[in-house]
C-alpha cells in the first residue's frame, strides 16, 4: 500500500500510473552534457527554491536562453516508469526540453526538492519502506538514502535554514525530520510524529487513517505545516532547530471530506490557498504569523463543473497577482486572480494541459514558463505566462517523460 489509495493492495499512484500501460516510456539515452545547475536567489521568501512548488521568481528576472537543468520524478516500479531521477535541460524562451539521460538512479523518486545552496537535490523513495535519497548535482553523486519514518513518503522540502530536510509519509500518516550534513548529506532521522488524531474523514476509500500529503515551512520561517488529506486536517508544528524535533501548536480543520492535498503561500505571507482533492475546491486560509494558527475558509470551486477532477496542486506567482491550480480528472489548469491583498481568489478560466493526469506543476525561475507533469499520458507540458494577464500559451508539443510526476526546473 502506498499513495493516494489503496486499490487491491495497490495505491491510487500506482492504479493510475498503471492505467496508462498504455504510454509508452521515453527512452532516456546516456548523456554527460548538461549544464552544471545554477539558481539565482529568491526574491522573497515565498519565492524559496526548495521545492518544486515555490512560486516563480521575479518576472523582471532576465534569464539566457539556455540550455537550463530539469530534474523529473517518476515511479521506477509503475509500468513505463523511469529508470530513476530523469535529467533533461529546457530552454528559457522557447520552452524546448531537450533530454539528457539519468541524474541518479534511485527507486521512485516521485517528489524532488533542491538544497538552497543548489549544490544537492532530494528526492522521496515512495515505497513502503520508505526513505529520502540525496544527490550531490556536481558530479550525480548519490550521497545515500534515509529511512523516512515511515511508508508512502509523497513530499519533501528542506528548511530555509539548509540544515533539516522535512517528508511527508502519505500511508502512515506521519513527517518526518533530517539533518542535513555540510556535504549536503543526510543523517537519521531526528524526530517522527504520526497524526494519531483527529479521526480520519468519511470518504471509507482516501481516509482510512491519517495520510500526510505535503509538509512544507512558513514563509516567515517560523513554523512548519504538515497538509494531511486523511484527518482533513493542516497541522502546525514548531522546529526546534538545534534538536530537530517537531512541537505541535494549532490545528485547522478543513470541511469535512474535502481531502486537503496541497498548501501554497501568498508571498506576503498572511494568506495561503489550500487545494482539496476530493471534494473538487480551492480554499482561502488566513494566516497568523504570531501564533502559527492557520484559519481555513469557505471552499470555492475549480471551474471544472461535475467533473472529478481530483486537484493535485496550486501555484502562486511571486507578485501575488495569480494563481494556477492543477485539475487531474478534467486534465486543465483553472487561473484565478489573486484579490484583497491575498484574500480573496476570483475564477478566470481553465485551459487544457495536452496531457493526462496534470500530477505536478512548477514555475521556471523566473516565472516565464509554467511546467505540467502529466502521469497518465507520461509528459511535461510547458506554457508561456503572460506576466501582465496570468494567460497561458502552450509551448510547443509535449515532452515524452516516462510516468512523469514531477518536474523541477532550475
Amino acid at each position: 500500500m502506498r499513495g493516494d489509495m489503496d486499490t487491491g493492495g495497490w495505491s491510487r499512484r500506482r492504479f493510475v500510473g498503471a492505467l496508462t500501460g498504455a504510454a509508452a516510456a521515453a527512452a532516456l539515452p546516456a548523456c554527460n552534457d548538461a549544464p552544471p545547475p545554477t539558481r539565482s536567489a529568491p526574491s522573497s521568501a515565498s519565492a524559496s527554491p526548495n521545492t518544486p512548488e515555490a512560486a516563480a521568481g521575479t518576472p523582471s528576472e532576465a534569464r539566457s536562453p539556455g540550455p537550463h537543468p530539469l530534474y523529473l520524478g517518476t515511479y521506477t516500479s509503475a509500468e513505463g516508469g523511469g529508470k530513476g531521477i530523469g535529467l533533461a535541460t529546457y530552454d528559457a524562451t522557447t520552452g524546448r526540453i531537450t533530454d539528457r539521460g539519468i541524474l541518479a538512479e534511485t527507486g521512485d523518486p516521485s517528489f524532488l526538492a533542491l538544497h538552497p545552496n543548489g549544490r544537492t537535490l532530494y528526492a522521496v523513495n515512495e515505497r513502503e519502506d520508505g526513505g529520502v535519497t540525496a544527490v550531490r548535482l556536481a558530479d550525480r553523486h548519490v550521497l545515500g538514502t534515509r529511512s523516512s519514518g515511515g511508508a508512502g513518503p509523497c513530499h519533501l522540502s528542506v528548511h530555509p535554514s539548509g540544515r533539516w530536510l522535512l517528508s511527508a509519509n502519505y500511508n502512515s500518516g506521519s513527517v518526518a525530520v533530517h539533518p542535513i550534513a555540510a556535504s549536503g548529506a543526510l543523517g537519521e532521522h531526528t524526530d517522527v510524529v504520526t497524526h494519531s488524531s483527529p479521526p480520519p474523514g468519511p470518504d471509507p476509500e482516501r481516509q482510512d487513517g491519517p495520510h500526510t500529503h505535503q509538509i512544507v515551512t512558513t514563509p516567515d520561517g517560523v513554523h512548519v505545516l504538515a497538509v494531511d488529506l486523511g484527518t482533513d486536517t493542516v497541522y502546525t508544528y514548531r522546529l526546534d532547530q538545534a534538536k530537530g524535533t517537531l512541537t505541535e501548536v494549532s490545528r485547522a480543520r478543513a470541511k469535512p471530506g474535502a481531502g486537503p492535498r496541497h498548501l501554497t503561500f501568498h508571498p506576503g505571507g498572511r494568506y495561503a490557498y489550500l487545494a482539496n482533492e476530493l471534494d473538487n475546491t480551492i480554499t482561502v486560509c488566513a494566516y497568523d504569523p504570531a501564533t502559527g494558527r492557520l484559519t481555513i475558509g469557505d471552499p470555492e470551486p475549480t471551474g471544472t463543473g461535475e467533473v472529478t477532477s481530483y486537484p493535485s496542486q496550486i501555484l502562486v506567482t511571486t507578485d501575488g497577482s495569480y494563481a494556477y491550480f492543477a485539475n487531474r480528472g478534467h486534465n486543465s489548469l483553472t487561473r484565478y486572480a489573486i484579490e484583497a491583498s491575498g484574500a480573496r481568489v476570483r475564477l478566470l478560466d481553465t485551459v487544457p494541459v495536452h496531457g493526462d493526469w496534470p500530477r505536478h506543476t512548477a514555475f521556471s525561475p523566473d516565472g516565464r514558463l509554467l511546467f505540467v507533469s502529466n502521469q497518465r499520458s507520461s509528459s511535461v507540458t510547458v506554457f508561456h505566462v503572460d506576466r501582465r494577464s496570468g494567460e497561458l500559451r502552450l509551448a510547443g508539443e509535449p515532452f515524452a517523460s516516462p510516468v512523469a510526476v514531477c518536474a523541477l526546473p532550475l
